[in-house]
C-alpha cells in the first residue's frame, strides 16, 4: 500500500471517520465499521516484531514526495536506520527533518503503524557506528550474518539516522 494512501487512510482513522462508504452517490453501500487504533505500547511492540521493513516518506527540495523502504530498529523512543550521506533520503532529512515511516503487516488482517517524527542524521566514526549497524542487520539477516552486514554499513560515508517518535497513526485488523 502506497505510503500516501496509508497517510490519508490513517488521517481518516485517527479523525474518527468511518471508511468504506460510497460518497459518489452511485448507490453502492458498504457496511460501516470502526477501525481501532493501537496504544503507544502496542505500536512499539508492532514495530519491534519480525522483519517488517519501514517505508520512509520525505520531501524533496522541489516538493515532490520520496518514499523508500528501510531496515530499522526501535531504540527507546526512537527508530534507528542507516543510509549513505549522499542518498536522496539523507539530503531530504538534512533539509527537512520531519518524516513519516509506515510499517505494515502485509497479510490478513492488515495492521499498520505510521510513525510521525523528526529525524537527525549522525556522522559517527566507524567504530561508534558498528554496534547500531550490526543491531539493525541482525534483525533482518540473523545473527549469523549480522557482523558482516554491520561492517558493510559502518563506513565513512554512512550516517546513523535517529527518528524521535512524536506520534503514531495506527490501525488494527483493517480488513477484519
Amino acid at each position: 500500500m502506497d505510503s500516501f494512501v496509508v497517510g490519508v487512510y490513517a488521517r481518516a482513522v485517527t479523525a474518527g471517520r468511518p471508511l468504506g462508504g460510497d460518497e459518489s452517490g452511485s448507490g453502492t453501500q458498504r457496511k460501516e465499521r470502526h477501525v481501532q487504533s493501537m496504544t503507544r505500547e502496542e505500536c512499539l511492540e508492532f514495530l519491534r516484531a519480525g522483519t517488517r521493513t519501514g517505508k520512509l516518506a520525505t520531501v524533496k527540495a522541489n516538493g515532490e514526495p520520496h518514499c523508500v523502504p528501510i531496515w530499522f530498529v526501535v531504540d527507546g523512543d526512537e527508530l534507528l536506520f542507516m543510509t549513505m550521506s549522499t542518498t536522496v533520503k539523507a539530503k531530504n532529512i538534512a533539509r527537512q527533518p520531519k518524516i513519516m515511516i509506515c510499517v505494515d503487516q502485509e497479510s490478513f488482517p492488515y495492521d499498520f503503524v505510521t510513525v510521525v517524527g523528526t529525524a537527525r542524521a549522525e556522522h559517527l566514526p566507524e567504530a561508534e557506528m558498528l554496534p547500531s549497524a550490526t543491531r539493525i542487520a541482525e534483525r533482518y539477516v540473523g545473527t549469523e550474518r549480522a557482523q558482516e552486514f554491520g561492517r558493510r554499513h559502518a563506513v565513512a560515508d554512512e550516517v546513523l539516522v535517529r527518528v524521535r517518535i512524536e506520534r503514531f497513526l495506527s490501525a488494527k485488523s483493517v480488513a477484519a
